[in-house]
């Protein structure tokens, strides 16, 4: 079965019974994936990387399918999965356009493989979305709203509500960082972005010529740190973030990480957050070596030397390769 949309009350979720799942099956809308010309409203591409997620990925798409917003494509970029994600999702929305990359590049690699894919079509707008939320039909009409409203906004960003707890809001759109230690905290109420502070890129819909002036999602990420790299060379331009306040999309967040992969996901944090510093912080020669003591420090704490070694083979990796 797929999840089909979800019922909220004024664009928020003041109860559990509010935020209700709707399951449906079958019944499919046609046009998914393919631009309608005849329909009002600047184009936005919605951009979608799975690996190894289709069950998240098929829910995702099929409440893309309730958006009220006729002048959208969808593109998945499937990220080298091991599993039948290709063949589900081909199957279930053969009106897609699935890109392959034959390994799993990262996600800002992923990501970036969407860009380009949708940049160089003729949508104003890119909608870069993970494959473990549920939208609700208004989602990218809230989203093109507030666009269009803000001429000054490179950056729409979501409000996000955790899927297992749809009443707490998870990031209201985004939060700070602190550029020479690489620590990020999430916004849970409204607030007015600022210097350094970011939107996630869960949910965020981008304006094309601020992509076109910016640039793409730095490469040397494998995980993390893309957003906030991203909006922080954004705040050297005539480029801002803006919220689309109404906003609520469920995420599950982490859906494509299990308990078997952290010490990698810990290796590949250590070496984004390295990188981060080094391209952000004017101060790097003192940020990283607090950044490496202080999740060595957190890993001692726990005892779990797994984790210790993790971050060991993060620094060692980094140093041999500080960009890629």
């Amino acid at each position: 079965m797929l999840v089909r949309a979800f019922i909220l009350h004024a664009g928020r979720f003041e109860t559990a019974k509010q935020a209700r799942i709707v399951v449906k099956a079958g019944q499919r809308r046609s046009g998914l994936g393919v631009r309608d010309e005849g329909s009002a409203g600047p184009g936005v591409c919605c951009v979608i990387v799975n690996w190894n997620g289709w069950r998240d990925t098929l829910d995702c798409l099929a409440s893309l399918r309730e958006q009220d917003y006729r002048n959208l494509q969808i593109v998945v970029v499937d990220n080298g999965s091991t599993d039948d994600s290709v063949e589900r999702i081909r199957s279930a929305f053969p009106e897609v356009k699935l890109i392959e990359t034959g390994r799993n590049l990262g996600y800002a690699c992923g990501c970036n493989v969407g860009l380009r894919t949708a940049l160089a079509g003729s949508a104003e707008f890119v909608w870069l979305l993970n494959n473990d939320t549920i939208c609700p039909p208004d989602t990218v009409q809230k989203l093109v709203r507030r666009a269009m409203a803000s001429p000054e906004a490179g950056l729409v960003g979501t409000v996000l509500f955790y899927a297992h707890e749809p009443t707490t809001v998870q990031a209201w759109g985004g939060g700070r960082v602190v550029p020479w230690i690489a620590y990020t905290t999430h916004f849970d109420a409204p607030t007015k972005f600022g210097r350094n502070c970011y939107t996630t890129f869960a949910s965020v819909l981008a304006r094309r010529e601020m992509l076109k002036e910016v640039g793409l999602l730095y490469e040397g990420f494998f995980m993390y740190y893309d957003d906030s790299d991203l909006c922080l060379r954004m705040q050297k331009t005539r480029w801002k973030i803006v919220m689309a306040e109404d906003t609520a999309v469920l995420h599950k967040e982490g859906a494509s990480t299990t308990t078997g992969q952290k010490p990698f996901i810990t290796k590949a944090t250590t070496i984004s957050g390295l990188r981060f510093i080094r391209r952000n912080s004017g101060i790097a020669y003192i940020g990283m070596p607090l950044y490496v003591i202080l999740r060595l420090g957190k890993r001692i704490v726990r005892r779990e030397w797994k984790g210790f070694s993790a971050v060991c083979h993060g620094v060692i990796e980094f140093v041999r390769q500080p960009t890629p």
